[in-house]
């Protein structure tokens, strides 16, 4: 039986020595290239940490000890250490989740996968115990040196440092990345503390002197480390950025080193106020095709060869982030004002491409969602126009600059929302689903969902040419779906994509939910009804093409990929009453509830957003509740078809 295999909990590792510890580091990291290869999952955070969540489960006492994760894409490790070796179903519905989560076990604590956000849980836990008389227990937050370009990490550390009676230790996790090579002033200051020559010999020789001493030696260079400014930070300077602020500071420590970890998390713990410990770490450590990815050292891979980390049953199939890519670099080539700019995430939002053909024409912000959102609109204001390109569900935590810096001001922003939508596999905190239902809100607001890649490149192109109001261009995650041509496109825009001679069901297609829309009408045709498909192309505001043609059909029905409540599908009921269109609306999304991961296409089922569940009940609605048809219904199928929908049978 392995060292792995022997750790049901924390407490086994106790008893371990030095070099049994460093085995069981070895093992971990096997077990997960070998499992990770298998499912795909975030590989390179979690090689990199395994040395450092050794240490903390053998200094602190979880769940007792609250472990809080920052972004929580690092906790794999944390999962074996507590009990949770089944890897084989990770990220998959009943296996394991990709990030902490409170059902699998006590020792998960914060869920959200948004980063920044651990230092304020961090905080709010701490003060809670101290408040409540248990001032024993200490709270651990570890966060990423990404999540330092956050505000938010700011903010807390702010408020943390009002009161000290407490026990909280920050454990700064830096490997000089975030999802790629962390940026801005931070960044360039922990890398200058990373690789000063003067820090490490003064480091080794100090730790040789007092260690040559023996015990009392050990002793005295731990009291000298744990010193008020830190014996070895007055010839870095580095506590000077966290004296500052009125914290104390331990580091920077080698996060691949057992006993300088444990003799620094040790004098943390001890030391009864907020405390940050400063580790430095490598991604992807002890993997070398993650070492060789200069990109972002296998920081979240598909599935891949253990052996090579070359992919693995990859597809030719072309995605979206790719098209939305090549339009970027069009336009950019066409109109010298287009500019770029994400948060921390130039490369899986498609800007690569952009900023190797036009370097000065992209900032890259950090994981600072709020501040790239406002800065667009300074932007704007002089003259530029910036396409701001986010991941749907990091788009939630830049509202309010959505609405009173971009929108308020007309200014001329484009935001282009990747993985909108179901995502899958990533769970409740990635899926891109409240987009639609919150930046509908936004006066003056336009938003466009292509059904497919061409789609894309029209709607990218018409949004970008708006210079006096937000406009949004949102896709999903994964390949782009055939082409689906219009019948007719009508003169404000929107695309007939089928249509009958019979007028019964109209049904309005947000994005690629048009291709589900396609097989339903087909469906009710086989049955007798009548259905025109409808892509409004722009989904905000909603078309004077739809309320045309809802005045001729008998039943409205809207499909989207986002929540139903406040969707589009609520949207075009409203309109429609405003309009004195007094056809029956049936709006079809996802459910007003946090989605576990599973594959989009589960979770669309589930939600009834398949093509025999879609048609199963509009043939119910119409004969069973006999909402007048434009011919009846000749084919017994549908009499069937409907009976079966009223005894909620497939």
């Amino acid at each position: 039986m392995s060292l792995l295999e022997r750790i049901h909990g924390p407490r086994d590792l106790d008893g371990l020595s030095r070099d049994e510890l460093r085995t069981l580091a070895t093992e971990v990291r096997d077990f997960l290239v070998e499992n990770v290869a298998r499912t795909g999952g975030h590989l390179g955070p979690n090689l990199g940490v395994v040395e450092l969540t050794i240490a903390l489960h053998r200094i602190f006492d979880s769940p007792n000890d609250p472990f809080i994760f920052d972004t929580g894409h690092q906790s794999y490790v944390h999962k074996l250490l507590t009990g949770r070796q089944d890897f084989s179903g990770l990220r998959s519905r009943g296996g394991l989740a990709g990030y902490p989560q409170r059902s699998e076990s006590e020792h998960d604590v914060v869920e959200s996968s948004h980063a920044s956000s651990s230092l304020s849980w961090a905080d709010g836990v701490s003060r809670a115990l101290t408040r409540t008389g248990r001032k024993d227990r200490h709270v651990v937050a570890v966060v990423g040196d990404g999540a330092l370009t956050g505000g938010m990490t700011w903010e807390a550390l702010n408020n943390i440092t009002d009161d000290n009676d407490r026990n909280l230790v920050i454990v700064v996790n830096d490997n000089g990345r975030s999802y790629a090579p962390t940026i801005g002033g931070m960044a360039r200051y922990l890398n200058r503390v990373r690789t000063a020559d003067s820090y490490e010999s003064l480091r080794e020789s100090s730790a040789r002197f007092f260690r040559l001493l023996g015990p009392m030696g050990r002793a005295v260079y731990r009291g000298v480390r744990g010193g008020t400014h830190g014996f070895l930070s007055r010839f870095t300077n580095n506590a000077a950025l966290y004296s500052n602020l009125d914290i104390k500071y331990l580091g920077p420590i080698d996060g691949h080193d057992f006993e300088a970890l444990e003799e620094t998390l040790q004098l943390a713990k001890e030391y009864s106020a907020p405390v940050i410990v400063h580790v430095i770490t490598e991604k992807g450590r002890g993997y070398e095709p993650a070492r060789r990815d200069e990109a972002d050292q296998f920081h979240a891979v598909g599935k891949i060869d253990p052996s090579t980390g070359e992919p693995i049953g990859t597809s030719d199939a072309v995605a979206w982030t790719d098209v939305f890519s090549s339009s970027l670099v069009a336009a950019g080539e066409r109109r010298e004002d287009v500019i770029a700019m994400t948060a921390a995430m130039l490369r899986p939002t498609g800007l690569q491409e952009f900023a190797q053909r036009f370097p000065d024409r992209v900032y890259d912000v950090g994981i600072a969602e709020q501040h790239a959102v406002a800065s667009s609109a300074g932007l704007a204001y002089g003259g530029l126009h910036p396409v701001v390109a986010i991941y749907a569900t990091f788009m939630n935590r830049a509202f309010d600059q959505v609405l009173m810096d971009v929108a308020l001001h007309k200014a001329g922003v484009t935001f282009v929302l990747d993985r909108s939508g179901v995502t899958g596999p990533d769970g409740p905190s990635h899926h891109g689903v409240w987009d639609l239902a919150m930046l509908q809100l936004v006066p003056g607001i336009r938003i466009a969902a292509p059904r497919d890649g061409e789609r894309l490149r029209e709607l990218f192109d018409e949004a970008i040419e708006v210079d006096d109001a937000p406009t949004v261009v949102r896709f999903p995650k994964g390949a782009v779906p055939v082409t689906l041509d219009a019948v007719e496109r009508r003169e404000d825009g929107a695309d007939v994509l089928y249509r009958s001679d019979a007028e019964d069901v109209l049904i309005v297609a947000i994005g690629p939910m048009a291709h589900l829309a396609m097989d339903v009408a087909e469906r009710l045709r086989a049955q007798g009804i009548g259905a025109t498909v409808v892509d409004p192309r722009w989904a905000v505001p909603i078309q004077p093409s739809i309320v045309e043609l809802a005045r001729s059909h008998r039943l409205v029905i809207t499909i989207e990929d986002g929540i139903r409540v406040g969707g589009v599908g609520t949207r075009v009921r409203q309109v429609l009453r405003e309009a004195g269109v007094s056809t029956a609306v049936d709006e079809l999304g996802l459910p007003d509830r946090f989605i576990d991961h599973a594959t989009r296409e589960q979770i669309l089922d589930d939600a009834g957003l398949s093509p025999s569940k879609i048609a199963q009940d509009v043939v119910a609605q119409v004969l069973g509740t006999r909402i007048p048809m434009a011919r009846p219904a000749t084919d017994t199928g549908a009499i069937w078809l409907a009976d079966e929908a009223r005894h909620g049978e497939s």
